[in-house]
């Protein structure tokens, strides 16, 4: 692990490299300012909008700016139902808060088939569809994002929509999601430093149809209470290669779970996976479930009370296999039904094992 451990490290601070020190700070290209019914946009010395409507000095500012400028929105307002899109090369800082609402399928912010956009920093409030939706890209990284929620989805990469390559994350927190904290869909290449998830509806971190995947941390609280996600899920042919197998693809370092429903969920033919550590207590579904899932590597830690830690699968796919659970399990069971093909268990702890 001692590699891994390297590659992300360096991950890290090449993510750190797009961020400036401070949101705002330098000498932004665009700017955007003001308060309650007054909102200015400046570039450079040139004003470029002047008026009531906050998303439209924020999308004016973007539109008056080229590849490779940064726009830094200082003024804190609402957007209401509506939509802010960043085109390519484009960098976005929003350093004031920005407050969101629900707009059907839409995201409060979007970039779509688009290059090397940059959303450094991000703070947002509100019950939006998506707060950010993605689809098309290469190359974007997302830094430091803040979400403190009242409903809807916090991060989306569209299922049906043009597929993803290289995408960096570095520190992503969401509060009050009713559904899922980060989703994403159809990214070759991932690099998420942590996601930090609490009281929210569904997934801490829901990967599908994602490989070449290197995920640092994915920590819950109160996640995914009476359903059946997970603080940390994979689904959907997650970490599937195109030629079909299942080499190890996905790394993620660690994955905390407290309370909520279930931990850590594997399903629907997706693998390849190598989890370094889990610290689990108190899910309200199984801690863990590993469901027609192949090449599952869980190579340390503990789950403590909560659901049991099980191995499944249903008849419609292949049946579970290639999977290494070496775990401290107390005050909870451990279960293999039906039996997979090539497991190992390396259980300590007190719990009640019934395995194949």
């Amino acid at each position: 692990m001692a590699q891994f451990t390297l590659s992300l490290i360096t991950a890290a601070l090449a993510l750190a490299s797009y961020a400036q020190a401070q949101c705002g700070s330098g000498s932004p290209d665009a700017r955007v300012s003001g308060s309650g019914n007054s909102y200015t946009a400046m570039v450079g010395s040139r004003q470029v909008y002047s008026g009531s409507d906050y998303r439209a000095a924020i999308q004016t500012a973007l539109d008056s700016i080229s590849s490779g400028q940064r726009v830094a929105v200082m003024a804190d307002g609402s957007i209401g139902a509506n939509t802010i899109t960043i085109s390519s090369g484009k960098i976005f800082e929003g350093c004031g808060t920005i407050n969101v609402g629900n707009k059907a399928g839409r995201g409060a912010i979007e970039s779509t088939d688009t290059s090397d956009v940059k959303i450094p920093y991000l703070t947002m409030t509100g019950n939006p569809y998506f707060g950010l939706r993605f689809s098309g890209t290469k190359n974007l990284v997302l830094g430091q994002i803040t979400m403190n929620l009242s409903g809807g989805l916090g991060i989306r990469f569209d299922r049906d929509r043009a597929a993803n390559s290289n995408v960096k994350m570095d520190s992503i927190k969401v509060t009050g999601a009713g559904s899922h904290a980060v989703e994403t869909w159809n990214i070759d290449g991932l690099t998420v430093g942590e996601v930090i998830a609490r009281n929210v509806g569904e997934c801490g971190l829901l990967l599908q149809a994602t490989t070449n995947a290197r995920v640092g941390l994915v920590d819950g609280d109160n996640v995914a209470a009476g359903n059946g996600y997970a603080t940390f899920r994979m689904a959907n042919n997650n970490g599937q290669k195109s030629d079909g197998s299942y080499g190890t693809n996905v790394y993620v370092e660690k994955v905390v779970s407290r309370g909520g429903g279930r931990g850590i969920f594997c399903v629907s033919q997706s693998g390849g996976v190598q989890i370094a550590s889990i610290d689990l207590a108190d899910n309200g579904n199984n801690s863990i479930l590993i469901e027609n899932c192949y090449n599952v590597a869980i190579l340390s830690g503990k789950v403590s009370g909560g659901g049991e830690v099980r191995i499944s699968a249903r008849s419609e796919f292949p049946n579970t296999r290639d999977v290494s659970i070496n775990l401290q399990v107390d005050g909870t069971t451990v279960r293999e039904s039906p039996c997979g093909d090539n497991i190992t268990w390396s259980i300590t702890g007190n719990a009640a094992k019934n395995v194949c």
